[in-house]
């Protein structure tokens, strides 16, 4: 016996109907596209700044170029990557902040991502409690230990290496990331873990093989914030960073605007590079990142 199909499928909607719809929806789509240019604004006037040269800059506004003004130039950035900032280029310091922000988003990345998947799929004493006393250390600031850690540093012969930068943002990012990653691994199909562990595979096997493959999003959501925390510090780097030579480039910004205090050209192309790195960093990986933020938001 068959049962017939009683599924009434919807008309299809006249043209009327979805101009209707659009118009219902103008508003919104009006606000979000004034929010998007209101946010884009900075960014845009900084980008087309960091382009004119330095007359232009204190005569007339970084919008004249929509009237016809183009008259662009590339010596700001050559000034920029050249200058010879207490021993150190900004190009330098682009490398240093590069060594800095490479390992201080991989190492807290594999380190809370293994700590995450123990404290969702594997049953140990007192995890729970463990658990919570991680991510109370959340509301311990960064300012109460610079002055412990210094003297701690010190006495390791750690001083003028990026060790000490890096253990810092390690430590300080870990409660973060396990507690995002783990209310993520706790979503994945627990049948699909028990399954593999039928067949075999050992603890390390289950994390490396199914779980972080299906956990893809949530990694690169926490990658992202990582990335752009320390990639922006100046905290950390004004006390433990190298010197001279190991200076990032939020010090050297500092030191552009001391030493080129009237000069915006170059300092508005130094700004520009600062962002071009996390902004490149986030769009590419942004399609994770609204899917990494709900991670574990709704079971």
């Amino acid at each position: 016996m068959t049962v017939a199909d009683t599924t009434v499928k919807a008309p299809a909607r006249t043209p009327t109907e979805r101009l209707m719809r659009m118009v219902g929806r103008a508003p919104v789509h009006i606000a979000l596209v004034v929010i998007a240019l209101i946010w884009l604004v900075p960014t845009i006037g900084l980008f087309i700044t960091s382009f004119r040269p330095r007359g232009d800059i204190q005569s007339t506004g970084w919008w004249t170029i929509f009237a016809g003004n183009f008259d662009l130039t590339l010596e700001n950035y050559n000034a920029v990557l050249g200058a010879d900032l207490a021993s150190q280029s900004m190009f330098d310091a682009f490398l240093n902040t590069l060594q800095i922000t490479i390992p201080s988003t991989i190492i807290p990345l594999f380190l809370a991502s293994l700590a995450a998947f123990a404290f969702a799929w594997v049953k140990f004493p007192f995890r729970d409690t463990l658990f919570l006393s991680i991510i109370a250390m959340l509301l311990v600031p960064i300012q109460m230990t610079l002055i412990p850690l210094s003297q701690l540093f010190r006495e390791l012969g750690l001083i003028g290496t990026f060790f000490p930068i890096w253990i810092i943002h390690t430590t300080f990012a870990l409660p973060f990331g396990i507690f995002l990653l783990r209310n993520f691994f706790i979503t994945l199909p627990k049948d699909l873990i028990e399954a593999a562990r039928i067949d075999g595979a050992s603890t390390f096997s289950i994390f490396r093989q199914i779980v972080l493959p299906l956990s893809v999003p949530a990694l690169a959501s926490y990658a992202i914030f990582q990335f752009l925390w320390v990639w922006n510090d100046l905290l950390v780097a004004l006390v433990f960073a190298p010197r001279p030579a190991g200076l990032p480039m939020t010090t050297q910004v500092g030191a552009l605007l001391g030493t080129y205090g009237t000069e915006w050209d170059i300092l508005a192309a130094a700004s520009f590079l600062i962002m071009v790195v996390p902004l490149a960093v986030f769009f590419s990986l942004q399609r994770f990142f609204v899917q990494g933020l709900l991670a574990g938001s709704v079971k």
